[in-house]
């Protein structure tokens, strides 16, 4: 049975691919695997059939033979375990690249999300430049041990992996920030995982939807 996901129809990242639905793509791309994506609108996501594949009414979903789950994180270890490529077979180089999975979701990606946030949403807020330079060290404070960790190594253990995936797609809204400009192998890191066939599959896929969303 063919693998569905779900994706935002008007995507709010205007096709940069950060929306969450691309570390899906990007996953199945690189494990081979064909999959279609169901689009979504805002208000599609909060209806009760969109609520019984993810009771918080976000993306991406994915369904796969009655199976249905919710949360990019689960969905890609799924996916990484029963698909060769983005886990090692050696128990311990596996366990460490599911470690690195967890890493960025919970320790890298949350201080970011913060800075995007404060950047996106509140920068009207008479709070926002206070804030701004403590928000900015907070994420410094979680590049820094990454960028020693990885020093010249290509990924973050041996070959990449799904724990790759997911840093480089945390990292990733940091782009336009000028933070990584203070560490340059984090920025030839994330260049590699661009330079990958699967990440340019997965974005020209989500690009695509944006464009047609607006016509072009």
């Amino acid at each position: 049975m063919t693998i569905t996901i779900t994706g935002f129809k008007s995507s709010p990242d205007r096709g940069q691919g950060l929306a969450r639905d691309m570390r899906v793509r990007w996953a199945l791309e690189e494990v081979g695997q064909p999959y279609e994506v169901r689009l979504v609108s805002f208000r599609a996501m909060k209806e009760p059939a969109h609520l019984a594949l993810n009771p918080f009414g976000q993306i991406p979903t994915y369904e796969e033979n009655g199976l249905k789950l919710f949360e990019s994180g689960a969905i890609i270890l799924h996916i990484a375990e029963r698909h060769a490529g983005l886990l090692p077979e050696n128990a311990g180089a596996r366990a460490r690249a599911i470690m690195w999975m967890f890493a960025a979701l919970n320790t890298l990606e949350p201080p970011i999300i913060e800075y995007q946030n404060l950047v996106l949403f509140e920068r009207d807020k008479p709070w926002h430049e206070e804030r701004l330079p403590s928000v900015k060290d907070r994420v410094r404070d979680r590049l820094r041990p990454l960028s020693a960790h990885l020093g010249d190594a290509g990924w973050l253990d041996g070959a990449f992996s799904a724990g790759d995936l997911l840093m480089v797609h945390a990292v990733q809204r940091l782009g336009r920030s000028g933070l990584l400009d203070e560490f340059p192998n984090l920025q030839s890191y994330t260049a590699r995982a661009e330079a990958r066939p699967a990440f340019k599959r997965a974005f020209a896929a989500q690009l695509a939807v944006f464009s047609a969303s607006q016509g072009g």
